[in-house]
């Protein structure tokens, strides 16, 4: 099942220095499958992560171990729900 985190964030002056091992952590979640999309809003305010995860509680504790999440950057989920794809982009 996807799940859709809405995530805000917090502690700006930890953004740049943690952002390569967060995207690290991201891209072993995509090798493993459990990742199926993310990136920032564009005022860097927060992020759309869609992970891959049986239960909330598996989509939680994904979110729990980004290192984002551990230098408090991740403020608050403001939202985790099932999410259902309906259309996916055009082929190239």
């Amino acid at each position: 099942m996807l799940w859709a985190a809405v995530i805000s964030y917090g502690n700006p002056e930890k953004i740049q220095e943690v952002r390569p091992t967060h995207r690290q952590y991201l891209a072993s979640l995509r090798e493993q499958r459990k990742l199926w999309a993310s990136g920032p809003f564009e005022d860097d305010s927060g992020a759309l992560i869609i992970y891959q995860a049986d239960s909330e509680e598996e989509a939680r504790k994904l979110i729990q171990s980004d290192p984002f999440y551990e230098a408090g950057v991740f403020q608050e989920i403001v939202q985790l729900k099932p999410w259902r794809i309906v259309f996916t982009p055009p082929p190239a």
